[in-house]
C-alpha cells in the first residue's frame, strides 16, 4: 500500500462489487435507525467508565457489534477492521479517500468496493463498510474501528488504551506496554496503537477519560512555559 497506495492498482476502475446484501432486514432497519441497536437492557451510551460509546460513530460501532455477537463474528469483525485500519494507516490516498466531502458518492463506493475485495475483507465486514459508504459516513470510519474495539474489549472483560507514539512500536514493546498497563488499571488491556511524528518522541497514553502524555513535544513545550515564566 506504500507508496503508490491504492490509486495505482487499477482496481479503483473496476466495476462495483455487486450482492452487498445491504437489503437484509436489520440492514434495512439500521439505515432508518441506526441508533436501534445501541442499548440493550440496563445500557446507556456510556458503556463504561472507561469507554464512551456515543454519537455517529458509536451508534454504528454498536449496531455492528450486536449484528456480529448475534452470528458469533466479533472476533473475526474485529480483525477485519484492524486490517482495514492497517490500510489507512499505510496509505495516504486511502485516507483522502475517506476523509474527502468531495469525492462523488459512485466514485467513493467504487474504491471502497475495489480495495475491500483485493484485502480479502468479505461478508458482514466488508457489507458493513459498503453500508456506510452509501450513507455517506465514510469520514468516521475510524471512530467506528475504535468504538467496535472497545465494545469488542469490555465483552472479553478487558479495557481499551490508546496509545500515539512517533515510532512503530515493536512487538517487546507493545507486550511490556500491555504489561505495565494491566499492572496499573489491574485488567488485560487492548493496545489501539497510531504513529504521530509530530510528538517527536515518547508516548501519549490514554486509558478511558486519563491520558498520559510523556511525548518529547509536551516536555519541550513544558520547558518553554518555565523559562519563560522564570523571564518574568
Amino acid at each position: 500500500m506504500k507508496g503508490g497506495g491504492w490509486q495505482g492498482t487499477g482496481y479503483v476502475r473496476s466495476s462495483f462489487v455487486k450482492g452487498l446484501s445491504l437489503e437484509r432486514a436489520e440492514f434495512r432497519a439500521f439505515h432508518a435507525q441506526p441508533s436501534m441497536r445501541l442499548r440493550r437492557d440496563g445500557e446507556s451510551d456510556v458503556a463504561t467508565n472507561d469507554t464512551i460509546v456515543e454519537g455517529v460513530a458509536g451508534r454504528y460501532a454498536s449496531a455492528l457489534f450486536d449484528l456480529a455477537n448475534e452470528s458469533s463474528k466479533t472476533a473475526e469483525i474485529e480483525s477485519d477492521l484492524v486490517k482495514f485500519q492497517g490500510l489507512l494507516d499505510e496509505s495516504a490516498d486511502l485516507v483522502r479517500l475517506v476523509r474527502s466531502p468531495v469525492i462523488a458518492a459512485d466514485d467513493q463506493s467504487r474504491a471502497v468496493g475495489a480495495i475491500l475485495e483485493k484485502a480479502g475483507i468479505s461478508g458482514l465486514t466488508a457489507n458493513f463498510l459498503k453500508l456506510v459508504t452509501a450513507n455517506r459516513r465514510l469520514f468516521v470510519v475510524q471512530d467506528i474501528i475504535k468504538a467496535y474495539r472497545a465494545l469488542a474489549a469490555k465483552a472479553r472483560g478487558e479495557i481499551g488504551a490508546e496509545v500515539t507514539s512517533a515510532f512503530a512500536l515493536n512487538d517487546a514493546q507493545i507486550a511490556s506496554l500491555k504489561e505495565t498497563l494491566k499492572a496499573s488499571v489491574g485488567k488485560d488491556v487492548t493496545l489501539q496503537t497510531r504513529v504521530d511524528p509530530s510528538i517527536l518522541g515518547g508516548l501519549i497514553v490514554k486509558v478511558g477519560s486519563r491520558m498520559i502524555d510523556s511525548s518529547l513535544k509536551t516536555k519541550l513545550q513544558n520547558l518553554k512555559v518555565a523559562l519563560n515564566g522564570a523571564g518574568a
